[in-house]
């Protein structure tokens, strides 16, 4: 009987809203509803192809699983000599665990060439230079570099290093990076192959379950090292060094062009240059680099920024060279989506605008057009976002992956809250508006027992909390028209623009004013002490 009655309870609610002809023929199209409805479908749509291409990278990365780069080809009977490069800008809380790190290398001291490249214009200067006085006394190659000026910033603080540079191969690593004593040996050898200009690793959270906040940072960079590198890189299309826990082979930075500093993202720039010149690029998703995620809404939020805003400038750079090349066709057209990807977040914005009006009209013209149109482009957009995550972490963690079930409604709204701060970005990349290099502060925070204390590294606020908190109050307003004119499907994503604005705003807002908020119990206000 229950069946029966939830069945026919069904049967009535399907005639109701989706076959109900009653007001059929009522509504009238106008040219204010198609004006608004044309950018609206245009939005959707190249959203939805940005989405597809989520999906796409997810059935190259299991297609061309065979590709899967393991073990070297070969080994080189010598070892060459080895550059590390440590770039750094005021660091203090993580440099000496870096020096650590780098000093601890299994490689043979007489070819290996340590030079920290630091831009400090603070306390760190002091600390850093007295580490590797008392490392250099130790017997380990290292030298400190100091420069006056930050011109050029990372990418000129790379170069100015090229300069003394003493090995055939140059391996690199940000501050907040805690590479394992045997990474050389693991990457050096893929060299062999003389094609071979750059291999990359893959890289892991030291502070994945600090808070969650960093939970979520970490399957984000998951889906970006699993799927995205490992799926281009098995196709055999382009893609790029990360600016850290990667090594280059000399020549083919210098064959390139160097490194060169008319974008944010120096790194992505350098790798297509590089593999336009013919060089091929390794990655080595089993290979682990540990680095430290951003701990503060604030930090986040610049270092996204940063690589949205490089992206574009890198696209604009980039792409013209590309097309023109003689690079296959798939490659051209997996190069247009990976730099041009950003751009959907101003697509994100205009949607945002138009969602509400959208809604109405399409309420009027009836259920249907809006269940098999508007409901598969908006499906294609957002659903491909948790499916796309929950592959990676299905991949690196195949018996506790269901755990990622819990945060990937977070993810999605953590990625819609992004929106204002990243279009910001684009929007400054496109009309040519250049910025200086923001760096991400790090505290070197690795137990949930420790906690910010230390402000001087935390970035403004500025105004971008506050339109976030605008926003998600107009999207409270969708959620509240929706459930009023029981448009009960569209509530859940809808909810998710609440959620994601919200929890940016007020988290930037919190941390900003509050030390350490929701970030752990005990203070670590001092830099690490100076030793070895």
């Amino acid at each position: 009987m229950v069946a029966l009655f939830a069945s026919k309870g069904l049967t009535s609610y399907i005639r109701q809203h989706f076959l109900d002809r009653t007001f059929q023929g009522l509504y009238h199209a106008n040219s204010f509803d198609i004006a608004l409805l044309i950018p609206y479908f245009i939005v959707l749509i190249l959203l939805a192809s940005y989405g597809l291409h989520r999906y796409i990278l997810v059935f190259l990365y299991y297609k061309n699983r065979k590709n899967h780069t393991s073990g070297p080809a070969a080994q080189f009977e010598s070892l060459p000599r080895i550059t590390v490069q440590l770039p750094m800008y005021n660091e203090q809380y993580v440099a000496e665990r870096l020096i650590d790190c780098i000093c601890k290398l299994k490689y043979p001291r007489e070819k290996l060439d340590i030079q920290v490249l630091d831009d400090s214009t603070d306390e760190t200067v002091g600390v850093v230079r007295n580490l590797v006085e008392r490392y250099s006394a130790l017997g380990h190659p290292i030298s400190y570099h100091h420069r006056d000026n930050r011109e050029g910033f990372k990418a000129g603080a790379l170069a100015e290093g090229m300069k003394t540079a003493q090995g055939e191969f140059i391996a690199i690593f940000d501050a907040d990076f805690t590479p394992h004593d045997d990474f050389l040996l693991k990457t050096i050898h893929h060299f062999t192959d003389s094609k071979i200009g750059m291999v990359q690793t893959r890289w892991t959270h030291i502070n994945r379950h600090y808070s969650f906040l960093t939970e979520v940072e970490a399957i984000l960079l998951d889906g970006h090292f699993v799927l995205e590198h490992s799926g281009r890189a098995r196709s055999g299309v382009f893609f790029n060094f990360n600016g850290t826990a990667g090594m280059w082979r000399k020549s083919a930075i210098e064959e390139a062009g160097g490194w060169q500093h008319d974008t944010l993202t120096e790194d992505t720039d350098l790798s297509y240059r590089a593999q336009l010149k013919g060089w091929k690029f390794t990655y080595l998703q089993d290979v682990e680099c540990p680095a430290e995620l951003p701990v503060e809404m604030t930090a986040f939020k610049t270092q996204q920024a940063r690589w949205a805003k490089g992206l574009i400038q890198t696209g604009k750079k980039i792409l013209p060279r590309v097309l023109k090349s003689d690079a296959p066709l798939h490659t051209k057209i997996e190069a247009w989506y990976h730099l041009t990807a950003n751009r959907s977040y101003p697509l994100m914005i205009v949607l945002s605008v138009l969602l509400l009006p959208a809604m109405i009209i399409r309420f009027y013209q009836g259920w249907f057009q809006m269940m098999y149109i508007d409901l598969p482009l908006f499906l294609a957009s957002t659903f491909s976002i948790s499916s796309f995550y929950l592959v990676s972490q299905r991949e690196l963690f195949p018996k506790k992956w269901p755990r990622a079930l819990l945060y990937l409604p977070f993810l999605m709204a953590l990625g819609i809250g992004l929106t204002i701060t990243n279009t910001k970005a684009v929007l400054e990349a496109l009309i040519g508006q250049q910025s200086a290099f923001a760096r991400t502060p790090k505290y070197g925070l690795e137990s949930r027992k420790q906690k910010v204390g230390a402000t001087k590294y935390r970035k403004r606020l500025g105004w971008i909390p506050w339109v976030e908190l605008v926003i998600g109050a107009y999207f409270a307003l969708t959620v509240y028209y929706a459930l009023d004119n029981e448009n009960y499907i569209t509530v859940p994503f809808l909810v998710l623009f609440v959620v994601g604005y919200w929890y940016t705003g007020l988290m930037s807002l919190l941390q900003g004013r509050f030390s350490g908020l929701a970030l752990g119990a005990e203070t670590h206000t001092k830099p690490f002490p100076v030793g070895v």
